[in-house]
């Protein structure tokens, strides 16, 4: 009865998140809640929330610090220079620039926010693209794609609910798996390499200052969809441009349907110019101890954020409106680890777990069950992109890992498995910040999943076997 009373929980879980029926904050606690009454324990909810809230408190409070410190990063202008300098090695030369997307995408994404990593990425890019008439699905498919495999950090998400499914501590899962997230950063940058090198073969190559002469032309683009795919030198084609688009080398004042947002406003009154080496030290330190494991990732942000905090806004009100700022990420994603706690408490305390555990391995072939780690690396390349990270993480993966136990496998191993479809879920109808990215860029859904899903596909079964090269899985 447990079997199915856990299984019946995970799908009406999964149902009304899918279905949008239910925020994942209130599926969490309101349907483990319902079923801990229907199963008789009842009684025992608190004890089984306040456990977890006390496992889980350590993750929420690193993803509440982490939020904090790379928000304020952005905000004194710690990537600027990194936007400017992409900007500059792109040229407009299309390989370059689509390079260019998948690093600057890639080191943005440094702040474990998806949204924030598209906003930027695209503000700085989409001037580009549109002024050499670039097709816009490779800009949205590379982006989507790095940020994909740098979701897989510990304040990202993804190792945060792997770490609180499985009450593990988020660097042992995230550090051995560097390698091969590694390999996988590098098979975006050859993907990169491809498409820019294709684009390259049907728009030729034009210099910047070229480009942006060009751009000064009204109706360029008009005559740019005219000549389209056709053989051009580009030097001497007054349809290189986008006129109504442009916006400079710094890529920072094109609206593009968005008139309130200018990506990195190089005037924005947060700029801390003076302090940049600071910050910089700091951010590099604060990642080498976290690397080198040299306190707990939590106390490590935690210190990060209030010595960054401190130093670049010494003044209270400073410090309130950079807080105040940040304080929806902070909540939304805090929130839905101390939400998780129910789920995770009743799953496990009711025993359903356990029970849901002995029916998988009974139905998992002998010959199958030493490669449980293998099979969760498969099996979360389309599972997450067809549910949310928060129906695989906290509704799956406890399944799995409780079924690899019982061949032997560690639920290390299940939780570095778990990372490898994330390079395909940062383009699933079910991520919010995918809808920032397609709609910034003015690319149909449709298109974009049409055009990425294979690739990104490709670059997880690339980490999958990075992982398995080097022992990791």
């Amino acid at each position: 009865m447990l079997t199915i009373l856990g299984f019946v929980m995970i799908a009406t879980f999964l149902v009304l998140i899918m279905l949008k029926k239910m925020s994942p904050i209130a599926a969490l606690v309101l349907i483990p809640a319902l079923f801990c009454v229907a199963v008789g324990q009842g009684a025992k909810l608190g004890d089984y929330v306040i456990e977890g809230v006390g496992n889980l408190a350590p993750t929420a409070a690193m993803l509440m610090f982490a939020i904090v410190y790379f928000g304020v990063m952005i905000d004194v202008g710690l990537f600027d220079p990194v936007v400017r300098g992409i900007l500059r090695f792109c040229k407009a030369d299309p390989m370059r620039i689509v390079v260019g997307t998948a690093v600057l995408a890639a080191i943005v994404s440094l702040d474990g926010d998806g949204s924030t990593t598209f906003m930027i990425t695209v503000s700085a890019m989409y001037p580009l693209y549109k002024r050499l008439g670039m097709s816009l699905v490779v800009m949205t498919g590379v982006a989507a794609t790095a940020n994909g495999v740098m979701n897989t950090l510990p304040w990202g998400g993804p190792t945060a609910r792997a770490a609180t499914a499985l009450k593990l501590d988020a660097g042992d899962i995230f550090v051995p798996m560097i390698p091969a997230l590694g390999i996988g950063l590098v098979a975006v940058l050859l993907l990169a390499v491809v498409l820019g090198r294709r684009e390259r073969k049907r728009l030729g190559v034009l210099t910047l200052d070229e480009a942006l002469a060009a751009g000064t032309a009204a109706e360029s683009e008009t005559v740019l969809a005219a000549a389209g795919g056709g053989d051009r030198t580009r030097k001497s084609s007054g349809g290189a441009g986008t006129g109504t688009d442009a916006a400079g080398p710094r890529g920072g004042g094109d609206t593009h349907g968005d008139e309130g947002f200018k990506g990195l406003d190089p005037d924005r009154a947060t700029l801390r110019p003076r302090l940049y080496w600071f910050n910089a030290g700091l951010t590099l330190a604060l990642l080498t101890a976290m690397i080198m494991e040299l306190m707990p990732i939590p106390v490590l942000f935690l210190l990060g954020a209030a010595l960054a905090l401190t130093v670049n806004f010494p003044h209270m009100p400073d410090q309130r409106a950079r807080i105040a700022a940040h304080a929806d990420n902070v909540l939304n994603v805090s929130g839905m680890v101390f939400a998780a706690a129910v789920f995770t408490g009743v799953l496990s305390g009711t025993g359903m777990v356990q029970h849901m555990a002995d029916w998988l391995v009974g139905a998992i072939p002998d010959g199958m069950g030493p490669h449980m780690a293998i099979v969760t690396g498969i099996l979360s390349i389309p599972l997450t992109y067809f549910m949310s990270n928060d129906g695989f993480y906290f509704g799956v993966v406890p399944v799995l890992a409780e079924a690899g136990a019982a061949h032997g496998v560690s639920p290390l191993e299940i939780a570095r498995a778990s990372l490898v479809g994330q390079p395909l879920h940062m383009s699933s109808p079910l991520v919010p910040a995918v809808y920032v990215l397609v709609g910034m860029a003015k690319v149909e859904f449709g298109d974009h999943t049409r055009f990425t899903v294979k690739w990104a596909a490709l670059t997880s079964l690339v980490v999958l076997g990075a992982g398995l090269l080097f022992g990791i899985i």
